[in-house]
């Protein structure tokens, strides 16, 4: 049986594409594979399970050498099980950067493209064999791209993104505004979360002039809500720090709706950052920054020191 599995944390991408993927290699390739997480997913992810009515899959630590895997919307190993080079790894589907480090044990399919979403390229891949999925595949694929794009809103949002979501919304009967704003509503329902869970919720890890940043987004539609815990939450980032092997933690608040996003600033190292990445004045333990949305395409890019 082969696994499908995204990165670490997983949002809604990393849920549902592994879902989707699994699907089409079952029942359309022949192929028997099963969707598996590798952690809890977030509160968007687990309403979209319950919203197309999808049991969440088994979560795993790690894999055997003998399992064949597919990863799926990463190809970071950081952000994927420690053994992952022992396994058999069959192909990598993902639109991020390419990080490098995966060896594998033959050659493989791997597909990159430049679009939003995982979910777009799984689209392409299956073809006309999308019209064969179920109502449940196709909401998934649909909730992945809008989570994605923050509902096109997001700059990494291309034409396409928008046709196949749209597409999939009109096959689906459903209205693309009233269903991402029903998912954005639980993405920013937080209340049950600790602060080191929350610091760790959509979380990547990164090396930027020698000094390793776990820079983590939090995306909602009611950034209050994050900015009423700011003292709390940046006085558990040293030990989130301390435990996870880096130096600092980043945390960027994204208004999905204001179209910006919202640095906590607990130091003078992320000051400094700050005013070298994105060209801002730091006066206090916080900086707005307009039109920030996207951490692959905005910030990632832009941290310097």
């Amino acid at each position: 049986m082969i696994k499908v599995f995204g990165h670490k944390s997983p949002d809604t991408d990393s849920t549902g594409s592994p879902i989707a993927w699994a699907w089409y290699l079952t029942e359309v390739k022949g192929t028997p594979a099963e969707a598996v997480l590798l952690g809890e997913p977030n509160t968007e992810a687990a309403f979209v399970l319950k919203h197309w009515d999808l049991p969440k899959p088994a979560i795993i630590a790690d894999v055997a050498a003998s399992e064949e895997v597919v990863i799926v919307d990463t190809n970071n190993p950081a952000e994927l099980p420690p053994s992952v080079n022992d396994a058999k790894i069959l192909g990598i589907i993902d639109h991020h950067m390419l990080v490098g480090g995966i060896k594998t044990k033959t050659p493989i399919d791997i597909t990159m493209r430049p679009l939003a979403c995982t979910s777009t390229i799984l689209y392409d891949l299956m073809g006309a064999d999308v019209a064969r999925a179920p109502r449940g595949i196709k909401g998934a694929m649909l909730s992945c791209i809008l989570s994605d794009t923050l509902e096109f809103r997001s700059p990494t949002t291309t034409d396409h993104d928008r046709k196949v979501a749209e597409a999939l919304a009109a096959d689906l009967g459903v209205s693309i505004p009233e269903f991402a704003a029903a998912m954005f509503e639980a993405k920013s329902d937080v209340s049950a979360f600790s602060d080191a869970e929350l610091l760790r919720m959509d979380s990547k890890e990164y090396n930027v002039a020698g000094k390793e940043l776990r820079v983590s987004v939090l995306e909602t539609t009611a950034p209050k809500i994050l900015l009423d815990r700011k003292d709390s939450l940046m006085a558990s980032m040293p030990a989130i720090a301390q435990e996870d092997g880096a130096d600092q933690v980043l945390l960027f608040i994204i208004d999905i709706l204001k179209e910006e996003a919202t640095l906590l600033v607990p130091n003078d190292l992320v000051k400094q950052l700050a005013e070298a990445s994105f060209g801002c004045a730091v006066s206090g333990d916080t900086v707005v920054l307009p039109g920030i949305m996207s951490r692959k395409k905005q910030i990632i890019p832009s941290l310097t020191l």
